[in-house]
């Protein structure tokens, strides 16, 4: 597959995830956070079951132990991001989990080897700026909400760099569909784990149309679907190129709450959305041009 393409299909996975805002805050109006990802991850991975019981049940045990270490990464960093927000700000929570763009060259390099190039290490040093601008955290001080999200953003990285190790040179649409497959296997005991030990006494659960809604996007689009084409095209690019799109996840959703909501960016947001679009400029063209301008 042409890069590209590879990075159109992870553009419309982040454009995906944007709109998972909008939908979880509606989704956890009637149901408790934690018990609502547990329903995205058994819906998803009964999709996977249902889509590709072929390849689910001819797993070899390695693929199934490489699936289950992206599930516990993703259940695990998402369940600190969230445990985060109660002792930390939203600002602070955006910013620190973006900074997965700054963090993901240097945990790649540690799990692939693979170095990080010149234009690469600018353009992350332009999203830094960008991130910073877009989420205006707040810099008082530190509390135990920022080290928790800052150990979910290295566990989002540790998940982008596995994936590339799991999957560079292999493309078969078999081996996909079973790391998706296990990566829900072995994130949804963490969960019901977190689910059971913190919020059983004071869950709440409501089903009518907007839940179902809801749920059925989130965990049909945005668990299942994206899931798959990340695993399935991100080795087609680079860690850094594929971070630096997930990163333009809270301008799709910015963009998403104007269409839906009628909310504007700030002026700070659009310069911080530039900065980000202009990032993946320099990332991924800019050391084109003038590789070609140098040999004409």
């Amino acid at each position: 597959m042409a890069p590209w393409k590879a990075k159109t299909l992870l553009l419309i996975g982040t454009a995906i995830w944007g709109a998972t805002f909008l939908f979880t805050t509606i989704g956890i109006q009637y149901c408790s956070p934690s018990l609502y990802v547990i329903l995205r991850f058994f819906i998803a991975l009964l999709l996977c079951v249902i889509f590709f019981r072929k390849h689910v049940f001819s797993t070899t045990k390695t693929v199934a132990k490489q699936g289950i270490l992206l599930g516990v990464f993703f259940a695990v960093g998402f369940l600190l991001q969230t445990f985060a927000l109660k002792y930390t700000s939203i600002g602070n929570t955006a910013f620190i989990t973006n900074l997965c763009v700054v963090i993901t060259p240097f945990v790649s390099y540690l799990v692939t080897r693979s170095k990080v190039k010149f234009w690469s290490k600018i353009s992350v040093i332009i999203a830094f700026a960008g991130i910073y601008i877009l989420t205006n955290p707040s810099a008082d001080k530190i509390n135990i909400g920022d080290l928790l999200v800052l150990g979910s953003t290295v566990f989002w990285s540790l998940y982008i760099s596995f994936i590339q190790k799991f999957t560079a040179g292999k493309d078969t649409p078999g081996l996909n569909s079973q790391l998706v497959a296990f990566q829900f296997i072995g994130g949804l005991p963490i969960l019901i784990a977190y689910f059971l030990l913190f919020d059983l006494p004071t869950f709440y659960l409501t089903i009518n149309t907007e839940f179902l809604v809801s749920l059925g996007f989130n965990a049909v689009m945005a668990s299942f679907v994206v899931s798959f084409l990340q695993v399935s095209v991100q080795k087609y690019t680079t860690t850094v190129n594929a971070s630096l799109i997930f990163a333009l996840e809270p301008i799709f959703a910015s963009v998403i709450s104007f269409l839906v909501l009628g909310e504007l960016l700030t002026r700070n947001g659009f310069i911080g959305a530039g900065l980000m679009l202009l990032a993946i400029f320099v990332s991924d063209t800019l050391g084109t041009i003038i590789q070609k301008l140098r040999r004409a």
